[in-house]
């Protein structure tokens, strides 16, 4: 089901068919250094993360992750989404997106759509972001945002501290 719509891209709620994308984008060697490894071993693995993570948050908060598809070849190049993240006291936005499709716009098309529904439909007073300090490419789309540094902050079960933007 598409829940928002941009120029150039249609964003879906996440389904279990999108297991197998799933599991390719956690396993890039960007996300495993930018945001973690989420232990998403096999397409199974994959399947069980969307239900026990996605589906969950879809039907506690109302929000969450969300594919982002290409318009013109429905193709699926990343996630993106607000997270009611453990060790945040505001919802976080964050993305993912797979090698070949960033420095094309598309990762900050797709966060701007997600913060302008955060605002204008779901009314959250604060949205916030966690970058790693060395990811310079995020960092820049963050404050592209209207984001701006606020602190270093370490999450539980985390062993480095993190920037936060709010």
């Amino acid at each position: 089901m598409t829940l928002l719509e941009t120029e150039r891209l249609l964003i879906n709620m996440i389904t279990q068919d999108d297991a197998s994308f799933l599991y390719a984008l956690m396993n890039d060697k960007d996300w495993i250094l930018n945001i973690g490894d989420r232990g998403i071993r096999t397409i199974e693995d994959a399947e069980d993360f969307i239900k026990t993570r996605f589906f969950k948050s879809y039907k506690e908060n109302g929000f969450g992750f969300y594919s982002m598809v290409i318009k013109d070849t429905l193709e699926m190049i990343g996630i993106v989404g607000l997270v009611n993240r453990e060790g945040l006291e505001h919802i976080d936005i964050g993305y993912g997106i797979l090698p070949e499709f960033r420095g094309q716009g598309f990762a900050y098309e797709a966060t701007k759509a997600v913060y302008d529904y955060s605002q204008d439909t779901l009314k959250l007073k604060k949205i916030v972001a966690i970058v790693n300090p060395d990811n310079i490419r995020s960092i820049k789309l963050l404050q592209k945002l209207g984001l701006n540094f606020e602190k270093m902050v370490r999450l539980p079960d985390e062993d480095n501290d993190i920037k936060l933007f709010s």
